[in-house]
């Protein structure tokens, strides 16, 4: 496996002098590396874990996930659905997937108004949606693999009476 790569995966957001120093490369190469897996398309960039459940964050954005149910297109199936509907800015990730729905898309907005507004009348409009169902996420606690600090004390368990 690329150096780089792995650090880029298991590193988070290390400098390239620090991936250097790790993979016992030059910065000059670790740059190199970096430059050819944007070319190749795998690095697609960084992406900053943010804390929603903090109040100046909060006002950001608003997400919600949706289960969308597609009548598949003749000779495309569900990739050409999905890449129109990826298309969208509102949707952060599109994903195909097994059990009760076809796709899984995480989308946000400025506010609930505005994603409740897309998906009845962007999402749910397209040609061969079948349905949909809308949550909103109210809190996270975990963000790509960061624990996310809710502002509480260290959670106790409750006492169970015989």
């Amino acid at each position: 496996m690329n150096p780089v790569l792995k650090l880029l995966i298991d590193g988070g957001s290390l400098t390239a002098g620090q991936m250097a120093t790790v993979a016992g490369l030059s910065e000059a190469e670790v740059n190199q590396h970096l430059e050819q897996l944007k070319k190749d398309k795998i690095f697609l960039g960084w992406r900053p874990v943010i804390d929603l459940s903090h109040e100046a964050a909060a006002s950001i954005a608003v997400r919600a996930v949706i289960e969308i149910k597609v009548t598949p297109e003749r000779g495309g199936g569900f990739n050409r659905f999905a890449e129109r509907l990826a298309r969208f800015d509102e949707v952060e990730s599109c994903y195909l997937m097994s059990g009760g729905y076809d796709l899984l898309v995480f989308v946000k907005g400025p506010s609930l108004q505005k994603v409740a507004s897309f998906v009845s009348e962007k999402l749910s409009t397209i040609e061969g949606v079948l349905s949909t169902s809308t949550h909103f996420m109210l809190r996270c606690y975990k963000e790509h693999g960061f624990l996310l600090d809710g502002g509480e004390g260290p959670t106790t368990r409750l006492n169970v009476a015989p």
